[in-house]
C-alpha cells in the first residue's frame, strides 16, 4: 500500500518524500511492538496521519523526525491495549526433560515475531537509511525490549538506537529531561542484566559462517543429530514458539531433536533466509503425499563459528511475509532408464 491512496494538495509530493522513510519506520515500529504485522499496521496509520497533517507541517524539524514522532505515538497507543510479545525463554526456566512430555502450543500468547531483512529494501539508493533501519534489530535485543515497560522501551530505542537527544525525547513524551534520563538508566540496566545491550550493525555472514550454516542445514535434512550437536555451543539455546518449552545446552537440545524431531532423513528441506540482521533458514516439511509444505522459520545466533541460539518460529503464516512460497515444487521423478540395444 502506498503512503496515501487519496488525492489533494501536496499528496503526490508527500507520497514521494515519505516513501523513502517507510523501511526504517517499519523497523522502528517493529522494535516497539515486536510484530512485523503490528508494525505494518502502525506504519500505515503513521503515513495516513502524516498525510492529513502535511499541509500544516512547518518544517521546524526534519520530515524524518516528524514522521518518527507520529510513528512513536501511534505505537504507544497500540501498546496500551496489547500484551508484551515474549519468547519462551522470557516466560520461564528451560526444560529439564528433553525426552519427556511436551507441553502443548500456547496459542493464547502473542509471541514475538521475526523481521525479514528483505523488508529493509537493501536496493535503496540511500545506504544511510538502510543502515538506520538495520540498527538494533537483533532478535535477543527485541525480545529484551519487550520485557521493558512501554515508556522505558521507547526512551531506550529513541536514545540508544536512533540517537535522539534527551531533550527531544522529553518533548515527544511530554516529560522532563530528568525523567528521560532516569528511564534510560533503568532500561539500560535491565538490558545489561539480560545480556542484550544495543550493539553496532553487524557485517553480513562471512565464509566461515556460511560453512556453519551449510553444515547445519545438511544435518537437519539428513537427520544427523551428532553432526548437529557438534555445531552447537555448549550453552546453546533452542526455542520453538508457540511451544512454551525451551532447552539449554547442546546435550539437551540433541536429545530433544533426536527423540522428537529428527527421527528420519528427508523429512525437512531447508532454504536460506535472513531475519533481524541474522542468518535464518526456512524449513519445509514433507507431507504424506510427498509435498513439502511451509513449516517454520529458524533464526540463528552464531558465536565463534558455532550456533549459540536457535529460535524456531513454528508458524507457516510467516512465509508470505518473507516472500516465500507455501510449498516447494515437487521434484520430477527420475526418467526411466532406456533399454540397452541388442548386442550391448
Amino acid at each position: 500500500m502506498q503512503a496515501t491512496t487519496q488525492s489533494g494538495p501536496g499528496s503526490e509530493e508527500f507520497a514521494l518524500l515519505a516513501d523513502e522513510f517507510r523501511p526504517e519506520l517499519l523497523a522502528h515500529c517493529y522494535r516497539m511492538l515486536g510484530s512485523v504485522h503490528d508494525a505494518e499496521d502502525q506504519v500505515q496509520e503513521t503515513l495516513l496521519r502524516a498525510w492529513r497533517g502535511y499541509q500544516g507541517f512547518e518544517g521546524r524539524s526534519s520530515l524524518r523526525t516528524w514522521l518518527y514522532r507520529i510513528a512513536t505515538n501511534a505505537c504507544l497507543r497500540a501498546m496500551e491495549n496489547k500484551e508484551r510479545r515474549p519468547l519462551p525463554s522470557g516466560l520461564g526456566a528451560p526444560g529439564d526433560d528433553p525426552a519427556g512430555p511436551i507441553a502443548p502450543a500456547a496459542r493464547e500468547v502473542s509471541w514475538l515475531e521475526p523481521f525479514p531483512d528483505a523488508l529493509l529494501r537493501p536496493e535503496s539508493a540511500d545506504p544511510g537509511a538502510v543502515a538506520a533501519a538495520r540498527s538494533g534489530l537483533r532478535l535477543a535485543l527485541i525480545a529484551a525490549l519487550q520485557q521493558l515497560p512501554a515508556r522505558q522501551r521507547t526512551v531506550l530505542i529513541l536514545r540508544d538506537v536512533l540517537g535522539w537527544r534527551a531533550a527531544e525525547v522529553a518533548e515527544l513524551l511530554n516529560v522532563s529531561v530528568i525523567a528521560v534520563n532516569s528511564a534510560l538508566q533503568r532500561a539500560r540496566a535491565q538490558l545489561k542484566q539480560a545480556g542484550a545491550e544495543p550493539d553496532e550493525i553487524r557485517e553480513p555472514a562471512g565464509q566461515a559462517d556460511r560453512v556453519v550454516l551449510d553444515r547445519y542445514a545438511a544435518a537437519i535434512e539428513n537427520a544427523d543429530v551428532p553432526a548437529l550437536v557438534e555445531l552447537l555451543h555448549e550453552d546453546a539455546t533452542f526455542e520453538m514458539p508457540p511451544m512454551p518449552m525451551w532447552f539449554k545446552g547442546r546435550d539437551n537440545i540433541g536429545l530433544f531433536l533426536g527423540t522428537r524431531v529428527l527421527t528420519s532423513p528427508g523429512v525437512f528441506t531447508l532454504r536460506p533466509a535472513a531475519a533481524n540482521g541474522q542468518p535464518a533458514v526456512a524449513i519445509y516439511r514433507r507431507a504424506e503425499d510427498g509435498t513439502r509444505r511451509a513449516y517454520g522459520i529458524q533464526v540463528l545466533t552464531l558465536r565463534e563459528s558455532r550456533v549459540a541460539g536457535v529460535v524456531a518460529f513454528l508458524d507457516p503464516g510467516l512465509f508470505p511475509v518473507f516472500g516465500l512460497p507455501p510449498e516447494l515444487p515437487t521434484p520430477e521423478p527420475p526418467a526411466p532408464a532406456l533399454p540397452m540395444a541388442s548386442g550391448q
